[in-house]
């Protein structure tokens, strides 16, 4: 059996998100493992900002990303403040999937948590399920955590 070293937690911040930072840093703490707290923004990489110049969309892109930045210091004092391992943090722009993949594989990771959206139908359809993809390309074990309603 493999031993959990390093667990990467895929969040979109979302109030969602809380119980699966809760069972990312149980298991971290169970394993004695490393935690990486990932945030992926996607919209950048979106083929409707094509036609904006290079110039702006870097700014744009440097603005965006300081936010996010931003909002990972405050989500990890929210959901890991007392956390008392080693946690490290990174805000990449890219499609999810491909970035929880490339990071996870680039950290050696062990473990991917992340928590899930639900949905489905017509929704799922137009959005795509991030966490789909990733379960299909990843060879590192993905835990999914649905959101508590």
């Amino acid at each position: 059996m493999t031993q959990i070293q390093l667990i990467v937690y895929a969040t979109d911040f979302s109030e969602g998100s809380a119980h699966a930072a809760e069972l990312a840093s149980q298991l971290t703490r169970l394993h004695g493992a490393r935690l990486h707290l990932l945030h992926v923004i996607t919209e950048l990489h979106d083929r409707q900002w094509r036609g904006i110049p290079g110039g702006l969309m870097e700014e744009l892109a440097r603005e965006i990303k300081t936010q996010a930045i931003t909002d990972m210091h405050g989500f990890a004092q929210r959901f890991f403040g007392n956390f008392e391992g080693e946690l490290t943090t990174d805000v990449v722009i890219g499609p999810a999937a491909e970035e929880i993949l490339a990071q996870a594989e680039a950290l050696g990771a062990n473990l991917i948590v992340m928590g899930t959206h639900g949905r489905s139908g017509v929704e799922k359809l137009l959005v795509g399920s991030t966490t789909e993809r990733l379960i299909r390309k990843s060879m590192i074990p993905v835990l999914t955590v649905p959101e508590r309603g």
